[in-house]
């Protein structure tokens, strides 16, 4: 008899983002004429910089020829690519990454779902509430969690609220946790840590032989100078985080597929009975394994991104949206909303209008607005009574849904 992994049954009924889409496609198979705004899905709008689609079909014409065709590639990605992220998103702001430590893949929201396969079941995991679900579920699946409750939260998880209170930044945990996922500037409430704020908890990883997984891939939409880019700017935390890092949303690939995870030599993990392990290599191991590398056209265009022509061009996108997003921000708060993020972040975090949940509130846009944002309440607990929308979208549709949003 064939059995499942039944950790999959744990699982809430559907993943957060294709519900939004099933209730989004029945709103639009019901009202065909509506025109809907959609800043729900962090899914981009503009097209890929002219740098990087130059750099994209020199290297089809390569592929096409004979002495310049490329086969499989290096499954940790070219040490073209790889090098030039360590200058310039490392050496640039005087961290040191080695290009090796560079593992270049197909996607944040995968390595932060494969990562957690390397270490065992054993381990605490720690999450911020409200959180991207990518953390939980991925952890669900494992066997590392109980059951879900009311609430939507699992037994065996320790979740750290994240609220106005306290700026979207966690207190350390009461109880001893081994994986801590943070991200900054965070999804989904658009809030940033300051230096002080992450040698807080570089600190308590060292001083409890604890990992922070750590999401850095918004970091491009940082405006403050003040805010760290990188958790490798804080002294020691090369021994205890692994950062994630995406071009999806900062040079449009969504649909291209880039990303990369740095695992830095000093960082150790232990057995059982407290050797300590160095982890690059086992991911490195995972990596070559199960994936077969990002393709050469992508990982030239990618590149390209770090030209001088792609960083303009990648700065004017970001602009764009950032541009969005302050547009949101100032709309809502003139129409008595409380609103959070959006300044170093590419989402506006908004409070629902009291006595107003985070599903009846995306319903009561949808319908009456047909406007689309993201119900807190999918992110945590912590999340409800709270609604994320999006800047990736088109200015004039942007300007559009306030004012629709205005007159509702």
């Amino acid at each position: 008899m064939i059995t499942v992994n039944e950790n999959f049954l744990k699982l809430k009924a559907g993943y957060l983002f294709p519900e939004i889409g099933r209730r989004v496609a029945a709103f639009a198979k019901a009202n065909p004429s509506a025109s809907i705004i959609r800043l729900g899905i962090g899914d981009v709008t503009e097209p890929l910089p002219e740098a990087v689609v130059k750099a994209m079909h020199e290297a089809v014409d390569q592929m096409g020829k004979r002495e310049t065709f490329h086969g499989y590639g290096p499954e940790q990605g070219y040490d073209f690519l790889r090098k030039t992220i360590a200058d310039n998103d490392y050496a640039s702001r005087g961290v040191s990454i080695d290009p090796d430590e560079i593992f270049v893949s197909d996607g944040a929201k995968c390595d932060t779902g494969n990562i957690q396969e390397i270490f065992g079941l054993d381990n605490i995991i720690a999450v911020t509430d409200p959180v991207y679900p990518v953390y939980v579920d991925t952890n669900v699946m494992a066997g590392r969690t109980g059951d879900c409750d009311a609430s939507g939260r699992y037994a065996g998880i320790v979740y750290l609220p994240c609220t106005a209170e306290n700026n979207f930044v966690p207190a350390l945990p009461k109880q001893k946790v081994d994986i801590i996922y943070l991200c900054y500037p965070n999804n989904p409430t658009g809030a940033v840590a300051t230096k002080e704020q992450l040698k807080v908890w570089v600190d308590y990883a060292r001083q409890n032989k604890a990992l922070i997984l750590f999401d850095a891939a918004y970091e491009a939409f940082i405006r403050d100078a003040s805010i760290p880019h990188t958790i490798y700017e804080i002294e020691g935390a090369k021994e205890v985080a692994i950062e994630f890092r995406s071009y999806s949303k900062t040079a449009g690939f969504t649909g291209v597929r880039c990303a990369f995870t740095v695992v830095p030599k000093q960082l150790k993990a232990y057995t059982k009975d407290g050797k300590a392990v160095e982890v690059a290599p086992i991911w490195n191991r995972r990596h070559c394994t199960k994936f077969n590398g990002v393709s050469y056209v992508t990982q030239f265009g990618t590149a390209a991104v770090y030209s001088p022509q792609g960083k303009q061009q990648v700065r004017k996108i970001i602009d764009l949206y950032m541009s969005n997003a302050a547009m949101m921000v100032d709309s809502l708060t003139k129409m008595g909303y409380t609103v959070f993020g959006g300044r170093n972040a590419p989402y506006v975090w908004v409070r629902t209008p009291q006595g107003v949940g985070s599903w009846e509130f995306f319903d009561m846009l949808l319908n009456k607005a047909n406007v689309v944002g993201t119900p807190g309440a999918g992110f945590g607990s912590a999340g409800e009574g709270y609604l994320r929308l999006s800047a990736f979208n088109q200015p004039e549709k942007v300007k559009e849904a306030m004012e629709r949003i205005a007159n509702l």
